[in-house]
Order: structure tokens, then C-alpha cells, then sequence
């Protein structure tokens, strides 16, 4: 076990000992004092700034030390806010100024507001700032789609195990592409599998329906903390979070109103507000206000001179699903000013890879229902048409503007895969090839893969997919990717990975480069 481990786990032990009677409440477990056995995040840390996360049990004051080693003998104090109902009860509280490329520990404690002296236990955590210099390189690991299907925390096979096997590689950080939750998708208590074997979940009451209220969408959020697993890594690995459709409802899109027996709300907007509300209490996210819907999910993460990480959000600012054969579609996807945003951060960016996050795919056709389609791509293989009009411009703008270091990662579809894109094999023609690469589930149902769309050119050069629908983690490994960027070199490596320690599929890109062929 490294050195930075230690420390963590010796938090992680109370935070499990208080999480023992499954799916209670912290409140139930410990009397007296704030107690924070939901444990501890980071988020979009830089090369000088964190965001730490906490969640007590009830009303209390956040408190964070920070040290640059274990023992805490020398600790610089941050004084956080005030922990109450209005966020459930969590808050984040944003490091600055803290030294480039070097570990840095930290414990949270949560003290009553009206008495400083009761405090309860600290919890520890630790993480990596980004580098200053070329030199240490940057890896880091990405994924989405966690407790969907039906397939929850399941203790007989330990849980979501994909988090621990992540922790083990410790990564610099850990890109989470979406789908971070599916509160449209309530949980049983058992579910018989084809081979006859039993799949059984921890249960809580808003996992037993769809969420509509703001208590049920943060029950969702809450839900995930309840692994062990999950909570070891958030106190190792800090987080880059984005989200897709699952955090709402499935293939939702603004405007949207349901019709769906299942929810007595049916207005999409109204849900989305409240989810949002809930992601960026449970999710230490710099753009999202922790008090309310206000604030973007779209960013960049600057991650060194390496690596700029561009977090994008297809959901908030999309048009309708539809048959996407319309010649003028200037909302497409990412909404105009998402795309101004985009364009503009690309062409400023000096790092020399730039990661676009995605969290859906661009040339794999993902319907919606019999005629509509959920992603960008609709099947037609000619020139760009719908939403795929808003990627050409993109994709135009990355070649004439010579922008180099350009790489797609994604999840959504639930198998893994690399697609390569070149203009010879396109419709449309004016882009500089580019790879884009697919992982997922974390921890939920897998499925075959999708049709291909010609428009971009893509070449599946590898995919690994199960060959029928909602495939079960018992049943079939779980998948994330992998990114390791020399420091020296600068080349690039993508690994893709399955469940078990197996590296199905390797790529080194070089940098430096507008395009990257297929090589």
C-alpha cells in the first residue's frame, strides 16, 4: 500500500463503521457530535486549486486542514461554510494557492455551529495538484453510467469494484463522462439473472422510484456514497464530473413535457432544475452554485501545460430530439453559445492535448423511440444534417484555425470501443482526422453496439460489447479507459480497459499535430 494511502483509509474505517447499518442514515450511527461518514471529494483541481467536498448529518461548520504530509504536523486551515438543510447538508470548500505537482493531505471536520470544541470525527483524504512542468506527465482515468439497469450496489460481488480497482492505479484524476446516476431508474431488491443466480441491491426509499422531488434526486446522489469502494476512491481520486440524461430522466431535452404514468411531474424543466440543484450539491463542480439551478456544466479544466479538459454539456442548451434531417440547425447539440464558448476556450489553449469531454458519442447512431435520434449522429451516412451541422462547424474550426491535440473521450452507449475519423472516408470533408474513444458501464448494464454514421468517416478500429441488451455486472466485466501523457515525449497513450486488470486496447498519439491519423 503506497504512502498517500494510509491516510486515507484510516478515515474511510469510521466513515465505514458509521455507514455499517447499510443504508441509515449517518444520524442513526453516531449521537452528539456532526458526524461526515459520507465521506470526503475533490474536484476540478489545477495546478494551484481543489474544491473539497463534505456531507454532515446535521447542521455544522466545515473545516479543512491541508498538509504536505500525513503526520499534519504543519497544517494551513480553511474555514468553510455553513453546513444546513438548504444543501442537504453538504458544501465545498475551494483551496487556493497551494503548491503545483505535489500530494496534498487533508482532513475534514465538522464542528457545531453553536459550540466550535464538539467536533466530530475528521475525515482524511489526498490528492495530486497538476503539474507546473512537462516533466511528472498526467494520467488519469474515464468512465460513466453507475447503478443503471436495475443493477445497484450488490454486496454478494462487493459492490461496485470497478472504484476499487481504479484506486489502485492511482490516477491523477478521474474523468466521470455522465450518467453519474440514473434517477429514472428504481431499484428492486432482487433480480434473477438468465443463469438462474440472483442479483441483489441495497435498497433506500428513493432508489425505490423515479425521482421527481429535490429530496428524491439527492436520495440518488446519496445512494452511491453507500459503497465503500466509491468512498475510498473519492477520498484518493479527485473528480472531473459531468452529466447526461440519467441525472434527469432518460433522452430528456429542455422543453420537454412527458408522458410518462410513472411521474407526476411531468414538466422536464421543473426535474432538471432540481437535479442540477442536487449534482452540484454532491458534486465539488467550480461553474455550479451549491445553493441552486444558476451556474453551467460546461467547462475547462486545466490540468498543467500538458492537458486542458473540455467538459461539455449536451443536454441543458439541445433542441428536441427528432429525425435531425433539418438543413439549418443552429441549436443542435450544444446550444450556440455553448459552441462559441468552445471554440473560443480551444483556439486560447496552449496546452498541448486537448481532451474534449463528451457525454455522448458523435458517430454512433442512439436512437430515441422509432423515428427520433438521442445523439448527434442520425443514421444518414451523407453531408451533415440536424445536429450534426453544429459538430461540422466545429470540427472546420479545429483545422483552419490549425488547433492541435484534439481527442473525443465518451461513455453513454455501455461497451468500449475507438473510433477513428478521416475525411477520406467522410461525406464531409473539411476536418483533420481525430480519434474518439468510448468507455463504459462503471457499473451497470451493458450493451451491444451501436450502427455506425458515415457522415464523419468513423472507423471502429476496436469495440468489445456484450451481444444482447442490459447484459448484468455478474455477467460481464465493466469497462474504463485509460490516458497516460509522457512528459517528456508528449506522446499520448489511450488504454482501454476491462474490469479485472485486462488492457483490451492500446493507442499512442503523438502530439503536436492538428490531426492524428490512424497510424
Amino acid at each position: 500500500m503506497s504512502y498517500n494511502r494510509r491516510t486515507v483509509l484510516r478515515g474511510s474505517l469510521a466513515a465505514s463503521a458509521a455507514l455499517s447499518l447499510g443504508a441509515a442514515a449517518p444520524a442513526q450511527a453516531l449521537r452528539g457530535r456532526p458526524n461526515a461518514a459520507w465521506g470526503v471529494q475533490v474536484g476540478d483541481v489545477t495546478s494551484s486549486s481543489g474544491l473539497v467536498w463534505v456531507r454532515s448529518d446535521r447542521p455544522a461548520r466545515m473545516i479543512v486542514e491541508t498538509s504536505a504530509t500525513e503526520s499534519f504536523r504543519r497544517t494551513h486551515r480553511w474555514h468553510g461554510p455553513l453546513l444546513g438543510p438548504g444543501t442537504d447538508f453538504t458544501g465545498t470548500t475551494a483551496l487556493r494557492g497551494l503548491p503545483a505537482g505535489e500530494q496534498i493531505h487533508y482532513r475534514v471536520t465538522t464542528a457545531d455551529p453553536d459550540d466550535p470544541r464538539r467536533t466530530g470525527e475528521p475525515v482524511y483524504g489526498t490528492f495530486r495538484t497538476a503539474p507546473a512542468r512537462r516533466g511528472p506527465g498526467v494520467r488519469f482515468l474515464w468512465s460513466g453510467d453507475i447503478a443503471g439497469q436495475g443493477w445497484g450496489i450488490n454486496p454478494d460481488i462487493g459492490g461496485f469494484r470497478a472504484f476499487d480497482e481504479m484506486r489502485r492505479l492511482d490516477p491523477d484524476f478521474f474523468l466521470s463522462s455522465g450518467d453519474t446516476v440514473y434517477a429514472d431508474g428504481p431499484l428492486v431488491p432482487s433480480v434473477t439473472l438468465p443463469d438462474g443466480r440472483v442479483w441483489r441491491n441495497v435498497m433506500t426509499e428513493e432508489k425505490a422510484k423515479v425521482a421527481e422531488t429535490l429530496a428524491e434526486y439527492r436520495g440518488n446522489f446519496r445512494y452511491n456514497l453507500l459503497d465503500d469502494n466509491v468512498r475510498r476512491f473519492n477520498a484518493q481520486v479527485p473528480t472531473v464530473a459531468q452529466w447526461d440524461d440519467h441525472e434527469v430522466r432518460n433522452n430528456w431535452y429542455p422543453g420537454q413535457l412527458l408522458d410518462d404514468a410513472r411521474y407526476t411531474e411531468k414538466d422536464v424543466d421543473v426535474l432538471a432544475a432540481r437535479a442540477m440543484r442536487a449534482f452540484g450539491e454532491y458534486f465539488p463542480v467550480s461553474t455550479l452554485s451549491p445553493r441552486g439551478s444558476e451556474g453551467r456544466m460546461h467547462r475547462v479544466v486545466r490540468y498543467g501545460p500538458l492537458l486542458d479538459v473540455f467538459v461539455l454539456d449536451m443536454r441543458s442548451h439541445r433542441n428536441a430530439n427528432s429525425p435531425g434531417r433539418q438543413a439549418d440547425d443552429t441549436t443542435g447539440i450544444l446550444g450556440a453559445e455553448q459552441l462559441t464558448w468552445l471554440k473560443r476556450e480551444l483556439s486560447h489553449s496552449r496546452a498541448v492535448w486537448k481532451v474534449i469531454a463528451s457525454d455522448m458519442p458523435l458517430g454512433l447512431v442512439v436512437p430515441d423511440g422509432a423515428v427520433n435520434f438521442e445523439a448527434v449522429a442520425q443514421g444518414d451516412p451523407g453531408a451533415p444534417l440536424g445536429r450534426e451541422l453544429q459538430i461540422a462547424e466545429l470540427l472546420r474550426f479545429i483545422k483552419h484555425r490549425r488547433i492541435t491535440g484534439t481527442l473525443w473521450l465518451t461513455a453513454d452507449v455501455h461497451y468500449t470501443s475507438a473510433q477513428h475519423y478521416a475525411p477520406e472516408r467522410a461525406a464531409f470533408k473539411d476536418f483533420a482526422p481525430f480519434w474518439e474513444f468510448v468507455s463504459g458501464p462503471l457499473a451497470a448494464g451493458g450493451f451491444p453496439a451501436n450502427a455506425l454514421d458515415g457522415t464523419f468517416g468513423p472507423d471502429r478500429v476496436f469495440v468489445r460489447a456484450p451481444e444482447r441488451a442490459n447484459v448484468s455486472p455478474m455477467e460481464s466485466p465493466q469497462y474504463f479507459g485509460e490516458v497516460d501523457i509522457d512528459g517528456g515525449s508528449g506522446e499520448l497513450t489511450v488504454r482501454l480497459r476491462a474490469e479485472g486488470g485486462t488492457v483490451l486496447f492500446s493507442k499512442v498519439l503523438q502530439p503536436g499535430r492538428v490531426g492524428q491519423d490512424r497510424g
